[in-house]
């Protein structure tokens, strides 16, 4: 099944879906478009002949259409086309797949931005890890290459040492203004060559791809809300996946993200937008 078939495919099986589960409500082409796309350029042929589709998806849309998305039955009959579409062409999903909603007050009314990645279990990764508190922790591998934070959708922050911590303190590397943050949120540190995002026991949570955690693997495309502040954890050159036997680079215009470039990389303030 090639793009094209499979746009339609998902149009037609999201506006049946959506006929039965919500009658009246109707997602927009250019969101189909960008999910069927999404999908497509970010698929991975395994050496067993098998191709696996992207198994998170989140769509980031304006924060005035936040609540019509936030959905769970526009959410649940998305994932079935999903589902059933990727299914017909031939394609295998690691595990469950899953759509998290973000937003980005930049983004136009009744459009969006999908980002696909692949997600599986990160027990064989995590099983090593350190259990200790991160602070403490010695242990440090390289730092990832061109790795970054997307901070609610409009700035950048480059991840260029190997232990960044997070929250409205100054003395944090990055810092968020904020009331939502604690002082000292999160920590992100380099632990065998990837980024490993570690909650400090937060008052309002860290929460990765909509799942609340204490210490996550992040990849390309994850989703991070510190309390309901919106980060987006990318890098340009994701290192190869020992999960996945072959693998692609995300196509960069399949995200569409917004970016500024801060001239200051030790420390940086963000004030949430007015």
């Amino acid at each position: 099944m090639n793009i094209s078939d499979l746009e339609a495919r998902l149009q037609n099986l999201i506006e049946v879906r959506l006929m039965g589960a919500l009658p009246g409500q109707k997602v927009e082409d250019r969101v189909v478009q960008k999910l069927a796309a999404s999908m497509h350029a970010n698929l991975v042929r395994q050496a067993d002949g098998l191709t696996i589709a992207p198994n998170v998806y989140t769509i980031i849309v304006n924060p005035e259409e936040a609540s019509r998305w936030q959905n769970a039955q526009l959410l649940e009959s998305l994932l079935e086309a999903l589902k059933i579409a990727g299914q017909e062409a031939g394609l295998h999903f690691a595990s469950q797949p899953e759509i998290t909603i973000s937003t980005d007050p930049s983004h136009l009314m009744n459009d969006a931005s999908v980002l696909a990645s692949h997600r599986v279990e990160h027990m064989a990764e995590t099983k090593g890890m350190p259990t200790d508190n991160p602070q403490t922790q010695q242990e440090v591998d390289h730092i990832p290459e061109n790795a970054f934070i997307i901070i609610e959708g409009v700035k950048i922050f480059p991840l260029n040492t190997s232990v960044i911590n997070v929250g409205r303190r100054m003395d944090n590397q990055l810092v968020i203004d904020d009331p939502r943050i604690s002082r000292n949120h999160a920590q992100l540190r380099a632990i065998n060559g990837r980024f490993v995002l570690f909650d400090l026991n937060s008052t309002g949570g860290t929460f990765v791809n909509g799942q609340r955690t204490s210490q996550c693997v992040l990849y390309p495309g994850d989703v991070i809300s510190l309390a309901g502040v919106a980060l987006i954890f990318g890098q340009d050159n994701p290192p190869h996946r020992s999960d996945l036997v072959d693998t692609a680079p995300l196509n960069p215009a399949a995200s569409e993200r917004p970016t500024a470039i801060l001239k200051d990389r030790s420390t940086a303030k963000f004030k949430k937008p007015k």
